[in-house]
């Protein structure tokens, strides 16, 4: 479906958000037919780790990271990764993949008895660190991309990394303000954590 509302060079065009730039990665792939995309997964990063601002995250998920620029980027030599979205600590967002294509952000995972996330998500990244506190203009990007996807897609709920990884994974982490995020979200439909756990509050609730 398609919003009216928003100008003609302002629509989504085959899965490409007007409010992102465009950087291009060419890691992803098809969706299984007829998946509905109904779930989005947040996350945080940074590179190298702690550091903000700089290009490398964009260079990782296009496969053009120097690894032997800095001693942490050996651990990521031949890593093919990407996400839809990377939200950074200003409010501007960057979209490497289309949302109509599976980027490869969840890995092994499962949410609400339904495993490889990949296939019916969209994956976020934050530009942040585990535990670390985020910046309010990516809460209200983030709430504003999220809104747009609930008009373009059947989108449900939100959850971390850490939420359909558990063990694996602790991304956004405890910095992450789930709370301020629902508030956001307020009306939207989409259901939202009420804190670092699996209990829910909007569109969904608890099954």
């Amino acid at each position: 479906m398609t919003n009216a509302a928003e100008p003609r060079l302002r629509r989504w065009h085959e899965g490409w958000w007007p409010g992102a730039r465009r950087c291009p990665s060419p890691n992803f792939g098809p969706r299984p037919d007829g998946t509905a995309i109904s779930l989005a997964v947040l996350h945080s990063i940074s590179l190298p780790p702690g550091e903000y601002g700089g290009g490398d995250v964009e260079r990782l998920f296009t496969n053009s990271l120097d690894c032997d620029r800095h001693p942490y980027f050996d651990r990521l030599r031949r890593l093919q990764v990407s996400a839809h979205f990377f939200v950074r600590r200003t409010g501007h967002v960057q979209q490497f993949v289309s949302c109509d294509r599976r980027a490869w952000h969840a890995g092994v995972s499962a949410w609400r008895g339904r495993s490889n996330c990949n296939d019916w998500s969209i994956g976020i990244e934050l530009e942040g660190l585990e535990g670390d506190a985020f910046d309010a203009a990516q809460y209200a990007a983030a709430a504003r991309l999220l809104r747009s996807l609930r008009r373009r897609y059947p989108l449900q709920e939100v959850v971390g990394h850490q939420h359909v990884a558990p063990g694996r994974k602790a991304d956004p982490g405890p910095g992450f303000d789930w709370h301020r995020l629902r508030d956001a979200l307020r009306g939207s439909g989409i259901a939202v954590p009420v804190a670092d756990d699996t209990s829910f509050e909007g569109r969904g609730g608890n099954t």
